[in-house]
């Protein structure tokens, strides 16, 4: 990169010359002047010279994305296989929401006797956790049948982000939403 545009009430009056900031081992490959009516003073980037990296550079750069898929845990690090119904509901002001999701025969469960005790309804995705303990568990004689946890959202800001969450969740497993 040659050159970067300064967003600033400085570059706004400066006149239309080439402009130069140099930010780590880039540099600007001719001499570029930027005047402020800040202080009159003149800001000058130099050329650096070149530092030697010690392994050859290739000409074409490779970034690596890796995407966590979206997953709810009721222990942490087990996702859980089974795919809740979840209801939603909102203020009318918009400003608190609540969603219950109900699990019909969670794999939890099977795994909780090697895995430990339910900790908690954890909803994790590339943003981070979301996380309750509000979590209960209906027995049908005398065997786990249902788990249903309510998340509780109290701001707009904690709808946003778990509407945010949601969409993910459900282009991953295949969910779609019925408003009724």
């Amino acid at each position: 990169m040659r050159a970067l545009a300064v967003a600033s009430p400085v570059a706004a009056s400066a006149q239309p010359r080439r402009r130069c900031l140099v930010a780590g081992p880039t540099s600007c490959q001719m001499r570029s002047q930027l005047h402020t009516s800040f202080s009159g003073i003149t800001v000058q980037c130099r050329p650096r010279k070149p530092v030697p990296s010690p392994r050859p550079r290739s000409s074409s750069a490779v970034v690596v994305t890796m995407a966590l898929r979206p997953s709810i845990q009721f222990i942490q690090g087990t996702d859980e296989q089974t795919i809740p119904d979840v209801r939603l509901t909102k203020s009318r002001d918009g400003t608190n929401g609540v969603a219950i999701f109900e699990f019909d025969q969670p794999s939890v469960f099977d795994s909780s006797a090697e895995l430990g005790d339910i900790t908690g309804f954890y909803m994790i995705d590339e943003e981070g956790t979301l996380q309750t303990v509000d979590v209960s568990a209906k027995f049908v004689n005398g065997k786990p049948a249902r788990v249903e946890a309510k998340y509780v959202m109290r701001t707009a800001r904690d709808w946003d982000r778990f509407m945010r969450f949601m969409e993910r969740y459900s282009q991953a497993n295949g969910l779609q939403f019925v408003k009724n």
